[in-house]
């Protein structure tokens, strides 16, 4: 028996296929690929800066510590106790002041005995040369020999050296008891004591330090380690400004005094040791304090100004040139990337730079005042000048 077939509204309408419904098809997908490749409609953007006029500062920057431009170690050239300290930190001092006396009482000993040796050894000389004396007279008549005579000339002479010998043991006693009385040698400031009452310093093959003493802190010096690879742009009077940590927020200047030929190697580091001067007026900054230097190398005027990001852009793998970029550069050229009026497609331009602020380069030749750079791509796979890491070793 057979049924009716009902048909329902939910069945797709089916319609015939056809040449002119192929060949539409075909223009669509035709047109949509040609706009998928037209660089002004679709590929990467980019981020944008604009090459600009004005000055450019180089600097040259480096640490050191800020030093007394003379600081003189007060030591002891005697062995004994410390009897007295005179002075403490941050005591100003004068020339010739007393700040230590060691004590004294075995070079007062040691003074006399040298004062009894002498007055022995002249009253010794006296006898000899009365003996000489008589000597003389007995010789001729005979009631003395020659041998005589000249042993009496000898001992004369032996005792006036042992005289000479005295005399100097008695400088070298007084001037030891001198040597307990520890004057400052200029005047300045304490700022550093490392002795106390009652210890005792010994000296023998070195000096026991007993004080140190700034001369003047409204004038010091900042000693700082340059780098071999920047040493070269530094010079005696180029501007400095620093910095200290007691005083984040202020900004301290100077002035390069010396640069040094000496170098310094540490850890395979080569640099080389440029001294700064600096005016302390007010003494708000203290021996020993970290300082970070600013040297000013170089300075421009109304020069092209190319921003950092620019020279360090590498565009994508899909790209779209308006020539092909060259491969090799010069030490001194760069490569920076303008964006042409599309805003797709990039335009490689070979740049001579010159100084950098580490934001932006001088540009001497390749840009103009307002051209845009790219910094940046939006979207975009991964471009060919980008250097790619090695392959994991197996």
């Amino acid at each position: 028996m057979m049924r009716a077939r009902q048909s329902r509204s939910s069945d797709p309408l089916v319609f015939p296929a056809s040449p002119l419904r192929f060949a539409l098809i075909g223009a669509l997908l035709l047109a949509l690929c040609t706009a998928c490749q037209r660089p002004g409609s679709h590929g990467p953007s980019y981020d944008v800066a604009t090459v600009s006029r004005g000055d450019l500062q180089e600097y040259v920057t480096a640490s050191g510590s800020l030093g007394a431009v003379v600081s003189v170690d007060v030591g002891s050239q005697v062995t004994g106790k410390v009897a007295h300290l005179f002075v403490d930190f941050n005591s100003p001092v004068k020339k010739g002041q007393l700040v230590a006396q060691i004590d004294p009482t075995v070079y007062r000993a040691q003074l006399r005995q040298a004062q009894g040796q002498l007055a022995s050894a002249q009253a010794d000389v006296k006898l000899k040369q009365q003996n000489l004396e008589r000597k003389k007279i007995l010789v001729p008549l005979r009631a003395a020999s020659q041998l005589d005579l000249d042993q009496a000339v000898a001992e004369l002479a032996q005792a006036q050296a042992t005289v000479s010998i005295e005399q100097a043991a008695l400088q070298s006693a007084q001037a030891n008891l001198n040597y307990c009385n520890i004057t400052a040698p200029v005047n300045g400031i304490v700022i550093s004591r490392k002795v106390d009452e009652g210890q005792t310093v010994i000296a023998a093959m070195s000096t026991p330090v007993l004080f140190t003493i700034a001369q003047d802190i409204t004038k010091m010096n900042i000693t700082a380690d340059v780098s071999e690879a920047d040493i070269g742009q530094v010079r005696v009077g180029q501007p400095v400004d620093f910095d200290v940590e007691a005083f984040p927020n202020e900004v301290f200047h100077g002035v390069v005094a010396q640069v040094r030929k000496a170098p310094t190697t540490t850890q395979n580091v080569v640099t080389y040791q440029t001294i700064i001067a600096v005016d302390n007026p007010g003494q708000k900054l203290f021996p020993g304090m970290t300082a970070d230097v600013s040297i000013l190398v170089a300075e421009r005027h109304k020069v092209l100004k190319i921003p950092n990001p620019a020279l360090r852009y590498a565009p994508p793998g899909d790209a779209h040139f308006s020539h092909t970029p060259p491969r090799q550069l010069s030490r001194s050229e760069q490569l920076v990337f303008a964006i042409e009026s599309d805003g797709r497609t990039l335009d490689p331009i070979v740049v001579q730079i010159g100084i950098t602020d580490g934001n932006e380069t001088e540009g001497l030749s390749g840009v103009s005042a307002g051209m845009r750079l790219a910094t940046a791509t939006r979207t975009g796979p991964p471009s060919p000048f980008t250097p790619q890491p090695p392959p994991p070793s197996l």
